[in-house]
């Protein structure tokens, strides 16, 4: 197979950009680059739709959900020392017929 066929998943210039067709075809070589030269990019009618990335990165760019981010944001604030009221004022209550 010539090299140009064999690298026909990217275009001159544009490394890492498969068309969409080429990148159902060989996942398996898609999936091997990510690993090997970073982050690949599908495209869908000539335009970039998605990147391909490995479970590492996508794991280190979602963060985690445990809330740690609210709370140094909180701790830095400079009105964190201030008091806050959290009374409540009486509310009507409705007569209820069970």
């Amino acid at each position: 197979m010539s090299t140009a066929k064999r690298d026909r998943s990217t275009r001159p210039g544009r490394p890492g950009h498969w068309v969409l067709q080429d990148a159902k075809a060989r996942f398996s070589e898609l999936v091997r680059r990510v690993h090997s030269e970073g982050p690949q990019h599908v495209t869908v009618h000539g335009r970039d739709e998605v990147v391909v990335i490995t479970l590492d990165d996508f794991r280190r760019l979602k963060g985690e959900r445990t809330g740690r981010d609210l709370i140094e944001a909180m701790q830095a604030s400079p009105w964190r020392d201030a008091e806050l009221d959290v009374s409540r004022s009486p509310m009507p209550v409705r007569d209820v017929e069970l």
